[in-house]
């Protein structure tokens, strides 16, 4: 079966940054060989997230202050004894939500639902250059 692999790269604000990358990934998926089967979306780095929710600003700050009640940031975690960088948060809330997401496409098409847009989440303390891998897989 064949496989594409492409990487985008958004700047994601710090503290719970949230990107639509959507179109970056439409497009990508567009400009592939491949006309049917599925992307794998995947954030690397140890303080990214991708996930998928209605990219609007009321709802990115319900979900900033729904982790930051889960997981706040300025606790004392274990982790700040390791590198003395005070982001334990920062990685807890990336393993909550987890680095990658799989969508399927069809003629190109990504099947999402009308409100759906899939998201970049910077949860770092720092603005960071966040970059994705995009591995791209189905049929011709």
């Amino acid at each position: 079966m064949p496989v594409e692999t492409r990487e985008i790269s958004v700047t994601a604000k710090e503290d719970c940054g949230i990107v639509n990358i959507t179109e970056m990934v439409s497009k990508e998926v567009k400009n592939s060989k491949i006309r049917t089967g599925t992307v794998t979306v995947f954030c690397i780095g140890s303080t990214g997230a991708i996930s998928t929710m209605e990219y609007e600003s009321n709802l990115s700050k319900d979900i900033s202050e729904m982790l930051e009640e889960l997981i706040p940031l300025n606790k004392d975690y274990h982790h700040h004894k390791t590198w003395g960088d005070y982001n334990g948060g920062s990685h807890l809330r990336s393993f909550l939500v987890g680095p990658s997401l799989t969508v399927p496409f069809v003629e190109k098409s990504l099947t999402l639902g009308t409100w759906q847009q899939i998201v970049c989440i910077n949860f770092d303390r720092i603005e960071k250059v966040r970059k994705i891998v995009l591995q791209i897989i189905g049929d011709f």
